[in-house]
């Protein structure tokens, strides 16, 4: 029998969702204290280095985590006691990110129309042709 092939992206978001059943923080999307991974590895030793680095940037760039942090003045230690207060660079850092993803959808979104809008001009344009010039009988 063929045991799956995991890969560090696979354990980084298997990680998330256990982390996310054991904690507060990363449930509720709060903003982590700075060395959160320090107070993960005194929790579980065991934790992956590498793996819980992706974990925390698939955490931190989610969308939630960033809707959280625009607004945040606190960040949050893993017990859910309250670390240091967020410095405002670090709020707007969040909004940038979150204005830039904005603008790239628009984008997407708006090229996706485009494109759609192409095809059904070129399949009109192509039915107009096997119209006029299609088989009579």
């Amino acid at each position: 029998m063929d045991t799956p092939v995991t890969t560090p992206a696979h354990d980084a978001r298997n990680l998330l969702k256990t982390l996310q059943e054991r904690f507060q923080v990363f449930r509720d999307f709060q903003p982590l204290a700075i060395g959160i991974d320090k107070q993960l590895h005194a929790a579980d030793a065991s934790l992956n280095r590498k793996v819980l680095r992706l974990a925390l940037g698939m955490h931190t760039n989610s969308y939630r985590y960033l809707k959280s942090m625009e607004k945040a003045t606190q960040r949050f230690n893993l017990d859910g006691t309250p670390g240091a207060e967020v410095p405002e660079e670090h709020r707007k850092h969040a909004a940038d990110i979150l204005r830039e993803r904005f603008k790239k959808e628009v984008a997407r979104r708006k090229a996706q129309k485009e494109a759609e809008a192409a095809e059904k001009q070129r399949t009109e344009k192509l039915n107009q042709l096997m119209q006029k010039f299609g088989k009579r009988n």
